[in-house]
């Protein structure tokens, strides 16, 4: 099981919230919390020195925010998907956190269980947006700069998006399509180069937008 085990950072400047996530996250068999950080600066470089799967982000925080540290974590590349863990429901605090590289989020009361849940459909490579962000989203003029370039894809790749714009995890598409996950990968490359589209977010957008989601 060890290696099946997803490995969580907690990033939030309040103790007791860290300590209340700690305290459930370590009842779950699949999930292991690997370290805290107090604030953004310190999320992005326990990030690099940890490697977790998965990082939990307040958005407000002391110094070094949430938003910046992703922006900062997308410019080093690095593989962790964060999930923006927050209690401020407005659409200008959140849509800003997806733009920078956020997987999707979900709110300081969230249901315990749905937390896990959210932690591990992350992992697998999905993307938590509600339907009202998703609209803001795409309202927006800079959902990225693809818009109107879906002729340049192949109808493979074109079905690898429908089902990026569905939800589904690599794994998920590669059952699907009957083709191996490194393929997958590589078709999903492709896609967001020939967009120029920097992230599975922004090509889910994409795909809704341009009529290309199933």
């Amino acid at each position: 099981m060890a290696d099946k085990t997803i490995r969580v950072l907690l990033v939030d400047d309040h103790q007791v919230v860290r300590r209340g996530l700690r305290t459930f996250l370590e009842i779950q068999e699949d999930i292991e919390v690997v370290g805290e950080a107090s604030d953004g600066a310190e999320g992005v470089a326990r990030t690099e020195e940890l490697r977790p799967d998965v990082v939990l982000m307040d958005i407000k925080m002391p110094g070094t925010d949430g938003i910046e540290a992703l922006r900062r974590l997308r410019e080093l590349e690095n593989p962790a998907k964060i999930l923006i863990v927050t209690s401020f429901t407005e659409q200008r605090t959140v849509v800003p956190a997806l733009r920078a590289g956020a997987s999707g989020y979900v709110y300081k009361d969230v249901d315990p269980d749905a937390l896990a849940g959210a932690i591990r459909s992350v992992h697998a490579g999905h993307v938590l947006l509600q339907p009202e962000v998703a609209g803001a989203l795409l309202a927006q003029d800079d959902a990225g700069s693809g818009t109107g370039r879906g002729g340049t894809l192949t109808e493979r790749e074109r079905e690898v998006l429908g089902l990026i714009a569905d939800g589904r995890s690599n794994r998920e598409i590669a059952r699907a399509l009957v083709l191996s996950e490194k393929t997958v990968k590589t078709h999903v490359s492709n896609i967001l180069m020939k967009l120029d589209l920097a992230d599975r977010t922004q090509a889910a957008l994409w795909a809704v937008r341009n009529g290309a989601a199933g």
